[in-house]
């Protein structure tokens, strides 16, 4: 199944702009969307997630570990662990979940 960019579905989760690109029965593909100083609190949910940075600067915790991430690096945060992001500078990220969010369709 192919999605085109035009046919995603737009969601907010948390204040956050993002857009639903592709969902097969096992996975989920989505293109978040970031200003400068947003802040993605501390939560959690039972699906694996994969990130990929296109743009932007950003801090990530994954339980007690905190890092920066810049254009280029990507992560994974497994499921039903603790996780928070602060924008530091506005960007672009590709997030992939397994199995799909039911919360973002």
């Amino acid at each position: 199944m192919i999605t085109r960019s035009a046919e995603g579905k737009h969601r907010e989760f948390k204040g956050i702009h993002f857009d639903v690109l592709a969902t097969g029965e096992n996975s989920m593909v989505t293109r978040m969307s970031f200003n400068t100083n947003d802040i993605v609190p501390l939560h959690a949910h039972p699906n694996e997630q994969c990130g990929y940075v296109v743009s932007g600067e950003y801090i990530l915790t994954i339980g007690k570990i905190s890092d920066s991430l810049f254009s280029g690096d990507s992560y994974t945060i497994p499921g039903n662990v603790e996780h928070a992001l602060v924008v530091i500078a506005g960007g672009t990220i590709i997030d992939f979940f397994t199995p799909p969010r039911k919360d973002y369709l």
